[in-house]
Parts: structure tokens; C-alpha cells; sequence
């Protein structure tokens, strides 16, 4: 599967190239930080300089016998110190000036003894924006004297294109700077985070493609940094909703093998149920008293399969409502449990007048479902205790059987993946959960230790009208 079909984003259009740009911009703007202060210091130095010329040539003025040089001498005293006229204060000295016979015009005074940080930068800032013609009176100490003040009079222009040449050399060394770090940062993004995205992309969209497919799970590589952490939880992800479909798929076949057989085995259902309704005729007593559990038995097996057929279908199960007594529906569930080794086994201990408002034959395969995992599994007691709460009923199912082992305590009530019994489905605990939560009220594994189980169920006493309405509703709709 190649990346066109992935969908996913052009070179030029893709995280890449945004990275790549967005280096170099931010390298840029950096640079740009570092020219404003670099700028005004240049100009700074360049007047500097201009002061240091002027020392110099009146240097030259005071090794003169009387400090007066002839005009040839001063124009090339002048020349070479770039200026129109320069002017010389030392301590305890005469003022010394170097000047054209005309007096020059000034456009603007710069005094650097007094200059500050902003005030260069502002500075600098007016000679590359202004109109590059002026006359500058530029006053300061000698770089290499102090104590002596020069003054100057020079052109601005010679500064503007010495501003303007410095600014080309650092916006070309600029650009070679951010070229190669945005190449840098580019190949580094792209081999550490780039490719390891479009490579989840890539799993993720084949995954979606065909999940049940093994070879489209990713493959964690051995990094340990986030990237790592998310391969990781891809691929865990993507295990985890494999089983869930092949879950999803084992209660699919479920529903249809269901719906096949539905109809036959009511058949074979309601000939026994004719034949139970002739034993009740009998003239035997001990066969009258037992064939009422017997056609209970019956019902109840016709029950089951509308009931597993329901559950393989989506929605909750639907609720028949009735107010009965808890504790006549535990001792029945007893005596339709498998035979156990130790007599009397199943123990009713629920206080008398325990009522509640539910679906009967739905409880009844709640505590059934419980009670039959706990007896298979070799338990000699299973003992029904209940408690009025503030919000309904909190029922204890407890046995002193060997106790589930710890691989079955997170898949519990998982359909297919929470049983521990050789040839079991996991239904029975997840059907129970499913029920019991239907009714509004929730089921947990309170303990499993190798001297006993517990469950706890906690029911309304009442059902809300929302669950009472909703059922109604489904029947309405499935007649």
C-alpha cells in the first residue's frame, strides 16, 4: 500500500515542509534580534573611528613648531581623517581646530559621551531610514586619550553605505546560517519524529482497512522516548480490538446459530411440556409434586433461548417487571442447580418479606449463573445474604470454593474471556452483568482467595419509569 493511497500529504504540504520553513523563519528572526544591537554598535564604531582620525591629525597640527600648517597641509590632514573639520580639547591645552576656510553647515549633533543604549539604536536606525545627505557634528573622547575631546564634522553617506554594506554581510551570513541549521533541524525532525508518524499513519490506516489482519499491526521499534511509548500503545490498541472482534465475530456465529436452532428446540420444548402436563394427572403424589418444578424447568429452557438470542442482538435486554419476594426466588433457583456432593449446598439466608420490583426470570439467571460457576467449581457452601440500603438492595453471594485464579479477575465478565473451566463459554458472568445493570443496579467481584468467592449485587427496590417505559416501548415494538 503506497502513501498516495494512504492519502497522506505531499512533501511540500506535509509536516516536513513546515518544519523546514518555520526553522528557517525563527532562525531568521533571530538574526534580525542580533542586527538591531549589532548595527548600532557598528555605527558606533565607525564614528568612533572618525574621532581617532581627527586625534590623530591634530597630533600632526601639534608637532608643528608653531601648531600651524599650511592650507595643502590641512586639506590633506583633513582628507585623511574623512572630515571637514576637526577640533581638539586637552586638559590645560588651547582649543586646536583643523577646518576649511568656510564654515560648514551642520544637520544634526551626536554627542557619544552621553549616549545610551536605545539612543544608538535609535540612532542608527535614523541614518539607514534617513535621507543620507546630512552633516554630522560628531562629539566624544579620543579612543586613545581620555582626557582629550575631539570634535568632528563628517558626512553621513560614507555611513549610511558602510551601514548598508555591514547589513548586507549579515543578511547573507544570516541566510547561510539558517539554511544550514533548518537542514540540520529538518533531517534530525524528519528521521526522529516525521517518518515514525507517517509510519503510525501508515499502520493505523491499514489497520483500518483490515483489523483481523495480523500483519497490519505495527511493530514497536526499540525506542523509549515518546514516539516509543506511542508504537507501543498503538500496538497494544490494535491487539486489543483484534480480540474484541473476534469477540464481537463468536457472538455474531452465537446469534445465528441461536436463531437456527430457536425453532426446533421449541418444538422438542413444547413436546415435553405436553407430556409434563400429563404428568400432572398422575396418579403417583410423589409425580404431581414434582412435575410443577419440572414445567418451570421447561419454561424456563424456552426462556433461555428468546434470552441468548436477545443478548447476541444489540440494546439491553428487555425487562418484564413484577414485584415478587427475593427470597422464594432464591429457593427456587436451589432447586434447579446441579446435584452437589454435599447436601443442602445452596443456602437461602435473605431475611423474610425481601421484596423488589424487577424481571424475575432475568434474576433468576443472575443468581443461577453464580451459583452453578460456584458449585462446578467444587464448592461445599453458597450462601445468599441481603441488606436493606438507602438505595435499594445489597445482596452477598459467598462460597468456599478453591477461589478464581488471577489471570480470570480483569476479563471476568468479558463474554468468551472470563471463564476458567475447561469447555465453559465466559457467558454466564457476562450475561449476569448485563442484567443485573439493565435493572439499574451493578454486580462486582468483592474477593477471591483460596478459602472463598464473593459477589456483590446492588439493586433498586423500585425500577425508575425510564426502564419501565423502555421495555414497554421494545415489546410494543416487537409485537
Amino acid at each position: 500500500m503506497n502513501a498516495r493511497s494512504l492519502n497522506l500529504p505531499h512533501v511540500a504540504k506535509g509536516l516536513s515542509a513546515r518544519l523546514l520553513v518555520l526553522t528557517i523563519f525563527f532562525v531568521m528572526l533571530a538574526e534580525v534580534m542580533i542586527f538591531v544591537p549589532s548595527i548600532a554598535r557598528y555605527r558606533l564604531n565607525y564614528l568612533e573611528e572618525k574621532l581617532a582620525n581627527g586625534h590623530l591629525a591634530m597630533l600632526a597640527l601639534q608637532a608643528t613648531p608653531d601648531q600651524a600648517v599650511g592650507e595643502a597641509i590641512e586639506k590633506r590632514l583633513l582628507s585623511h581623517a574623512g572630515a571637514y573639520s576637526v577640533a581638539l580639547r586637552e586638559p590645560g591645552e588651547r582649543k586646536l581646530i583643523l577646518m576649511q576656510e568656510t564654515p560648514q553647515r551642520v544637520d544634526a549633533t551626536y554627542d557619544l559621551r552621553e549616549a545610551g543604549t536605545f539612543q544608538l539604536i535609535g540612532d542608527a536606525f535614523s541614518s539607514l531610514l534617513g535621507p543620507g545627505d546630512r552633516r554630522l557634528r560628531v562629539i566624544g573622547t579620543s579612543p586613545q586619550d581620555g582626557s582629550a575631546m575631539v570634535e568632528v564634522v563628517v558626512d553621513e553617506a560614507p555611513l549610511c553605505r558602510a551601514m548598508l554594506a555591514f547589513g548586507e554581510r549579515i543578511l547573507g551570513l544570516s541566510l547561510v546560517i539558517s539554511l544550514f541549521a533548518a537542514a540540520l533541524v529538518y533531517l534530525s525532525l524528519h528521521m526522529l519524529l516525521v517518518r515514525p508518524m507517517r509510519r503510525l499513519t501508515e499502520s493505523m490506516t491499514r489497520f483500518r482497512e483490515d483489523p483481523e489482519d495480523l500483519s497490519n499491526h505495527i511493530r514497536p521499534s526499540a525506542r523509549t522516548d515518546e514516539v516509543g511509548v506511542a508504537e507501543h500503545e498503538l500496538a497494544s490498541m490494535q491487539e486489543r480490538l483484534t480480540a474484541a472482534l473476534h469477540q464481537k465475530a463468536r457472538l455474531a456465529a452465537l446469534g445465528i446459530a441461536v436463531t437456527k436452532i430457536n425453532h426446533d428446540l421449541k418444538n422438542i420444548l413444547s413436546t415435553a411440556r405436553l407430556i409434563s402436563d400429563r404428568l400432572s394427572e398422575s396418579d403417583d403424589p410423589e409425580v404431581r409434586r414434582v412435575t410443577p418444578t419440572l414445567v418451570k424447568a421447561i419454561d424456563r429452557a424456552v426462556n433461555l433461548c428468546v434470552q441468548t438470542l436477545n443478548f447476541s442482538r444489540e440494546g439491553p435486554p428487555q425487562l418484564n417487571l413484577t414485584r415478587f419476594d427475593l427470597g422464594e426466588l432464591v429457593e427456587d433457583v436451589g432447586f434447579g442447580l446441579p446435584a452437589s456432593e454435599h447436601e443442602g449446598a445452596w443456602r437461602n439466608m435473605l431475611p423474610e418479606g425481601l421484596e423488589l420490583e424487577a424481571d424475575r426470570d432475568q434474576l433468576y439467571r443472575v443468581f443461577a449463573n453464580i451459583g452453578r460457576n460456584a458449585i462446578e467449581a467444587g464448592a461445599s457452601r453458597v450462601s445468599v445474604r441481603g441488606e436493606e440500603t438507602e438505595s435499594g438492595l445489597s445482596i452477598r453471594i459467598e462460597d468456599d470454593g478453591p477461589g478464581l485464579p488471577p489471570r480470570a479477575y480483569e476479563n471476568i465478565f468479558q463474554p468468551f474471556a472470563g471463564t476458567v473451566k475447561q469447555g465453559g463459554t465466559g457467558l454466564g458472568l457476562a450475561i449476569a452483568r448485563d442484567l443485573v445493570r439493565a435493572h439499574g443496579g451493578d454486580i462486582r467481584l468483592e474477593q477471591s482467595t483460596a478459602e472463598g468467592t464473593s459477589f456483590r449485587i446492588d439493586l433498586p427496590r423500585r425500577q425508575q419509569h425510564g426502564h419501565r417505559g423502555a421495555s414497554a416501548g421494545r415489546k410494543r415494538a416487537a409485537r
